[in-house]
Formats: C-alpha cells, sequence, structure tokens
C-alpha cells in the first residue's frame, strides 16, 4: 500500500514503545517519513536497527520502574521536547484462567497496561508545560470482545480503553488529547512465542472478518499519524476501531 506523506507531524517528537518490529517499527517510520523526531524504544536489543538522524533508540522494559522516565528524558535531551506519545508495547500468553499462574497474569498486565500508566504519566509531565500533546494507546478489539485463552490480554486491553478515556478527561484541560486504536487482527510477530508461525496464524484468522483479511502494521501506523496530528484535533478520548469490521458484524 502506497500513500502520500502530508507531514501531518513535521517537527514534532515522539515516543514509541514496541518499536522494534511490526505496529511499533511501522509507526517509527511513518512518522520520520512525515518530518517527526521519534525515540524508538522496545525490550529487544533488535530495536538499534532503526537508529538513523532523527530517530533516537532505547533499549528497555516498559513495564519497569524508572523506564519511562528514562524514555522522556532521551526524547528532551536528543531532540528538546516531546509531543506525542505511542503505547504500543504488548505481551501475550494462551492459556485457560484455570491453568494460568499468577506470573503469566502479571507477564501480560504489567506490559499492557502498567507499561502504558507508567508512560503517560510521565509524558503528560513533560507535555503539560506546552499545554500541548497527543498521547495515543493500541488497544484492541480485545478491549470489547472475549476470546478463549486470551483472558490476561483481554483484561489489558480493556484496561486500556478505560485508562485512555480517564486520562482524556484529565489531560484535555492541559491541550492533551488521548485517543486509542481498536486493532484487530495485524500480522506482527506478536504470537511468535506461541505458534510456529505466529505472522501465518494472524493473517488467517483476520480471514473471519467482514473485509476478508488481516492488516497490515502500516496500515495501523497511519491511524496513529492521524490521531497523533493536529488533524485530530476534535477526537478525545475515542478508542478508534480498526478491525476490519469485526465489531459490527452479527453471527
Amino acid at each position: 500500500m502506497t500513500t502520500t506523506a502530508v507531514n501531518e507531524v513535521e517537527n514534532k517528537v515522539a515516543i514509541v514503545t514496541g518499536a522494534a518490529s511490526g505496529i511499533g517499527q511501522a509507526t517509527v517510520e511513518l512518522l520520520h517519513a512525515r518530518g517527526a523526531k521519534v525515540v524508538a524504544e522496545d525490550l529487544n536489543p533488535d530495536v538499534a536497527h532503526l537508529a538513523r538522524p532523527g530517530v533516537a533508540t532505547l533499549v528497555a522494559d516498559i513495564s519497569q520502574d524508572g523506564s519511562a522516565e528514562h524514555a522522556i528524558a532521551l526524547a528532551l535531551e536528543r531532540f528538546g521536547r516531546l509531543d506525542i506519545l505511542v503505547n504500543n508495547a504488548a505481551r501475550i500468553v494462551y492459556k485457560p484462567v484455570v491453568e494460568m499462574t499468577r506470573a503469566e497474569w502479571e507477564y501480560v498486565m504489567t506490559t499492557n497496561v502498567t507499561g502504558a500508566f507508567l508512560h503517560a504519566r510521565e509524558a503528560a509531565k513533560a507535555m503539560i508545560p506546552n499545554k500541548s500533546g497527543a498521547i495515543v494507546n493500541i488497544a484492541s478489539y480485545a478491549s470489547y470482545f472475549a476470546f478463549p485463552t486470551i483472558a490476561a490480554y483481554c483484561a489489558s486491553k480493556g484496561a486500556l480503553a478505560q485508562l485512555t478515556r480517564t486520562l482524556a478527561l484529565e489531560l484535555a484541560e492541559h491541550g492533551i488529547r488521548v485517543n486509542a486504536i481498536g486493532a484487530g487482527d495485524v500480522v506482527t510477530n506478536l504470537l511468535n512465542d506461541v505458534f510456529e508461525d505466529g505472522p501465518g496464524f494472524l493473517a488467517e484468522h483476520g480471514k473471519g472478518v467482514p473485509i476478508g483479511r488481516a492488516a497490515q502494521p502500516e496500515e495501523i501506523a497511519e491511524i496513529v499519524a492521524f490521531l497523533a496530528s493536529d488533524r485530530a484535533s476534535f477526537i478525545v478520548g475515542s478508542v478508534v476501531m480498526a478491525d476490519g469490521g469485526y465489531s459490527v458484524q452479527i453471527k
């Protein structure tokens, strides 16, 4: 898919978590192509391959204390300000609830919810003095729909949707907009620890939605760029569904 860059985030500074691959990588590349400076953060050292003029990389576990502070400090040190935060990093565990350990539950929740909370909190502190900013959380159709064997993931994405709405109310008066994307199946590496071919599973599973296919990461990145830009100035506290029609079908 080809699109014409509109430089909608030109001269803005962004932090993208989970940036080493998938939606995160696509978002880093798109924001940078459209004029933003970006801090690309990931637990995976492979994130270093994104480093270039205008893109600083950071290896960190977003669920750990201090990682958010480090990311914001790097953005301010390298690029002088912070305008955009994209909370994209996520984990998943495939197990029925009765077989899931507390450690596995917390493995998902601490990244998908706590990591987003910590980064949003610290990003807001940097944005409030400027009276402007945008936070985009990568939620899921699992924010609203339940799927067997991924209870922790569903719970975390539901919590992320509510965190999005609450942050939107708290930060609107400071000129900071907070929104989320209810992503459906996207061909990424999210399930690589679960299936032999994680992207292949997601591509196949995506055929069950009305549009008949899964999304590519670049398609979600396009929505991120829009929500992060001034073109979305009246969108506040929304979960924008990008699920190929899954959430509007009745079966």
